[in-house]
């Protein structure tokens, strides 16, 4: 059997595309023929990895399709008419009314993308979601196929390269309290509350301390613009926009950073809360959409982000070293549920069982 994943986007660095390859990876691994078609290829992308797609591509009826759902596409359309099996991974699709105000096409993009997982509810086998909260969606939406809940595939092999030296000079043993988040800039991230909250935790509590915002603001100009204007009006100092920078300046972050904040308001899965698990980073963050899920009982999860109040737990972090301990600890004792040989295992079981016929309504594994 040749198994065929496709998506709209592939490329090196984002979440994914980074599952898509690992589970690739793993196919082959399985003696599987396979195959990846995506709309857009990035530059990175060997053509050995991955074919654009073309109107003219039929799978065969004897394929397998597993096809990743995370945005709106033609493909969301197309798919409907392949007549072999169909496997869907649902990545999650933010809501259009985070970006109405920021990027109308995107906002778009977001509606005619949910509207369309909603309109394929009928068109695939089985589904595979990264999170509970992802399949909750789908049952909200009408899916009755079997659907169960495999997290992303994170190649934590990556993490062990060296990380950028110059960023780890530039701020290293400098005295200063690191905070850190990592994620594109976008309105549902909600970087304009880590910043007050910061704001705050820097004016009462700690004035050498730094924050650090990793991420691109491709597409988010005027977002990107707003939050620089909102720095500077709160009058924070040392709150350090990185933007798109290189893999392994990326890690000379997570290495620097003292405690990780998040208080994003929708996340399907949130792989940078993982990443900071990783490095043993005593993470903060908000109980939103799929955060509470994926940090599995460690981290310390805020149940209100009024910035007073998410100031005065980053001190206790910072300052309470057996709190940060115990969360740190936690945090690995998470960590141990991503591991890639376990996800990996997950995946063949689902597939293998979906092969033999042993998935139903009745008996999804989840």
């Amino acid at each position: 059997m040749h198994i065929v994943q496709m998506l709209p986007t592939i490329s090196y660095g984002d979440a994914v595309s980074n599952d898509a390859l690992a589970l690739d990876q793993i196919l082959k691994n399985q003696w599987h023929t396979t195959s990846i078609i995506a709309e857009n290829i990035g530059k990175n992308i060997s053509t050995k990895l991955a074919q654009r797609y073309t109107d003219s591509y039929e799978p065969d009826k004897n394929d397998l399709l597993i096809y990743h759902l995370s945005t709106g596409t033609k493909l969301n359309t197309v798919i409907k008419r392949y007549n072999c099996k169909k496997i869907m991974i649902y990545h999650n699709i933010t809501p259009m009314h985070f970006f109405s105000d920021y990027n109308p096409d995107l906002a778009e993009l977001c509606r005619v993308g949910r509207e369309e997982a909603r309109q394929l509810k009928d068109t695939f086998d089985y589904v595979l979601a990264d999170s509970e909260y992802n399949k909750s969606e789908l049952l909200e939406m009408g899916y009755t196929c079997p659907i169960d809940v495999l997290p992303i595939l994170i190649p934590f092999e990556d993490y062990e390269m060296k990380p950028d030296n110059l960023v780890l000079k530039r701020y290293k043993d400098d005295g200063f309290t690191n905070i850190l988040f990592v994620g594109r800039i976008a309105p549902n991230k909600k970087q304009e509350d880590i910043i007050t909250s910061f704001y705050h935790y820097q004016k009462n509590y700690n004035s050498k301390s730094r924050l650090f915002i990793v991420g691109s603001s491709n597409g988010m100009d005027r977002y990107y613009n707003r939050l620089k204007e909102y720095t500077e009006k709160l009058g924070v100092e040392n709150v350090e926009f990185l933007g798109h920078i290189k893999f392994n300046a990326i890690l000379a972050y997570y290495k620097l950073a003292d405690i990780f904040l998040c208080l994003s308001e929708h996340e399907g899965f949130c792989v940078p809360l993982v990443e900071a698990m990783n490095f043993n980073i005593p993470i903060v963050a908000y109980h939103s959409s799929a955060i509470k899920e994926t940090l599995g009982g460690s981290g310390f999860l805020l149940e209100d982000k009024n910035p007073l109040e998410v100031a005065g737990v980053l001190n206790k972090v910072a300052v309470d070293d057996e709190l940060k301990r115990t969360l740190v600890e936690n945090e690995k004792e998470r960590l141990k549920d991503f591991d890639n040989q376990r996800i990996g295992k997950m995946f063949l079981d689902y597939l293998n069982k979906f092969l033999k016929g042993e998935i139903n309504e009745k008996n999804s594994i989840n």
